[in-house]
């Protein structure tokens, strides 16, 4: 076996390790870039044009539709009429045109006019105060350490603890929404008990603006009017949406780096 000393490798500058401010700026250039997700790429594309119109798509085939499931009745046995000359599916003049099959389409009446006035005052006070002494002990009382710490201890008043805790709080909401708008939806499933599932949404881009209005929930075809409508108050499960995007909603809106420091900040 050879006694010759091994050669290293001198080291070299450029195989330094990264230092702890480099790997802090790398950690937070991440993180800035992972917050506001692919958002910030889609609004940097959007700058100088309008936003883009979402693409009319089929609802069941978007990756977050779910049937709707819920309490139904037992099924009843359908009847046979093999005289009748009514055949299920055609249309004629004296037929009901109202939506009652997938991919019909109805007009959903918005009509929203709600107020409301909260106010609230909370107020609460606490004072405590604790203390502890051993004056008697088996004769022990004295018998405490010696040291700088515990020079001129009593035992009559070893602990001795106070706290006071005040608290305030006032609330108050008003709010006042009014809002008046029809919607075309199409039925996009039929419940086993009759009811129908119907989704609707419909947008409209002025300037540099699109206003957004999405409306879903479950109907019954009895409540559907003879003219094809039927009002919101009458959808069960109603899930109806308005808001918009662009560059005046985006200047509405708080920077992302203020709600993320709203979120986390704890005082």
């Amino acid at each position: 076996m050879s006694n010759q000393p091994v050669r290293r490798r001198p080291y070299r500058a450029s195989e330094r390790v990264p230092s702890v401010q480099t790997l802090r700026l790398i950690v937070l250039s991440g993180l800035l870039l992972a917050l506001p997700g692919c958002n910030l790429f889609t609004r940097l594309s959007e700058i100088g044009r309008a936003p883009d119109l979402s693409r009319i798509e089929d609802p069941q085939a978007s990756p977050s539709y779910q049937p709707v499931s819920l309490p139904m009745p037992a099924p009843m046995p359908a009847e046979r009429n093999p005289n009748s000359l009514w055949r299920q599916g055609a249309r004629s003049f004296f037929k009901d045109q109202r939506a009652a099959q997938v991919g019909d389409i109805l007009t959903v009446l918005v009509k929203i006019n709600d107020s409301a006035r909260i106010e609230n005052e909370t107020e609460r006070t606490r004072n405590a105060n604790e203390n502890a002494g051993l004056p008697n002990f088996l004769g022990l009382e004295n018998q405490l350490p010696t040291g700088p710490l515990w020079s001129g201890a009593n035992p009559s008043s070893l602990v001795s603890a106070n706290s006071t805790t005040s608290t305030t709080g006032d609330g108050s909401i008003e709010r006042e929404e009014q809002i008046e708008l029809r919607i075309a939806a199409i039925i996009i499933q039929v419940l086993p008990n009759g009811n129908l599932v119907l989704q609707g949404s419909q947008e409209v881009r002025i300037n540099f603006e699109v206003r957004e209005l999405t409306i879903s929930g479950v109907i019954r075809p009895e409540d559907i009017s003879a003219r094809n409508e039927i009002n919101y108050d009458k959808i069960a499960e109603a899930r109806i949406s308005y808001g918009g995007r662009g560059q005046i909603t985006d200047v509405q809106q708080p920077r992302w780096g203020q709600q993320v420091y709203d979120v986390i900040w704890p005082w």
